[in-house]
């Protein structure tokens, strides 16, 4: 990259950075215009060099989460416009710089609890290489850990690595399926000599999927949400893909999401029980039902003898904003 691109990256950047401080909601297109590039660029910054920052997208519109509006001064911006245009991608990036970023100046004047991102020391150079297929267009093959097996995956076309809440993702096309594979379990990886041409549809439906369940076989799942916690629904989306579908006259609502597999859904509503009930397909919330009676029968383990420590007794759970 010349220094004029990375002078004018780094502008782009430093100017989104206060249009969402400012509590601005960006629409892609309209920036892309603004900006005199194309939406893959805007789309880039907002979804990869962006990645870490807490943006809420709704209705198409990305913004900041109102929790953190006005927190980001000059100089974070600043700095985190030339690292996310230099580093924004790297796995080198560690949460304490980060957090120095964003609360330098109230440090120990609020407290943010949420997801840890895995430290993937030692891995910056296998990182590296799947960036550089990427970027090359050539196919790879590696070992890959799941459920104590190891499977060999051979021509895999590795389209893009995915930040989602932390953890990162290889999303990449395997005998024509789109699949994603979690970078941690990836071990002996071989850049082959092999090219292949990206395809511009896959492209687009990696930026606007919202979550890594990326099967072919998508399908809709309707829940109703108890009017006690609806709106925690409506603030942002709890379940990827999320969309309302209908206000109930008690409060509560009725919530549909296009899922890939039912690990997609399943864990979220064991979350928010006993506020959300699936109404649709049928026999997944039989099935949700059968899981926790399951649970429930499991004996308890060797010392516990069924009581909680010191004698207190167990208190609901609470949801937490």
């Amino acid at each position: 990259m010349t220094k004029v691109s990375h002078d004018t990256l780094v502008r782009r950047l430093a100017m989104l950075l206060v249009k969402l401080n400012q509590g601005q909601s960006l629409e892609p297109r309209e920036l892309a215009k603004e900006f005199g590039v194309n939406l893959r660029t805007v789309q880039r910054d907002l979804n990869e060099r962006f990645g870490y920052l807490p943006l809420e997208k709704v209705d198409g519109r990305y913004r900041l989460d109102p929790a953190f509006l006005g927190r980001l001064g000059l100089r974070d911006i600043e700095r985190f416009a030339v690292l996310a245009g230099v580093h924004g991608l790297f796995p080198s990036l560690s949460e304490a710089f980060l957090r120095d970023i964003f609360d330098w100046r109230m440090q120990g004047a609020w407290l943010v609890k949420g997801h840890q991102y895995e430290k993937l020391d030692g891995k910056e150079q296998l990182f590296q290489q799947i960036e550089q297929a990427i970027v090359s267009g050539r196919l790879i093959s590696f070992s890959y850990r799941k459920e104590g097996r190891t499977r060999h995956h051979a021509q895999v076309q590795p389209y893009r690595l995915v930040n989602h809440k932390g953890i990162w993702y290889l999303f990449g096309v395997e005998t024509g399926k789109l699949k994603t594979f979690a970078f941690s379990k990836i071990e002996k990886l071989l850049t082959t000599d092999a090219a292949f041409t990206p395809d511009a549809n896959i492209e687009e439906r990696i930026v606007q999927e919202e979550g890594i369940w990326v099967g072919e076989s998508m399908f809709e799942v309707v829940l109703k949400v108890s009017p006690s916690v609806a709106d925690y629904f409506t603030r942002r989306k709890v379940i990827a893909n999320q969309v309302i579908v209908k206000k109930l006259d008690d409060g509560g609502l009725i919530v549909a999401a296009k899922v890939g597999h039912v690990n997609q859904i399943l864990p979220h509503v064991r979350y928010w029980l006993p506020n959300v009930r699936i109404i649709s397909p049928a026999g997944l919330q039989q099935q949700l039902e059968a899981e926790l009676v399951d649970y429930l029968s499991v004996q308890p383990l060797a010392g516990e003898g069924g009581k909680q420590p010191h004698g207190r007794r167990a208190q609901p759970a609470k949801h937490r904003r």
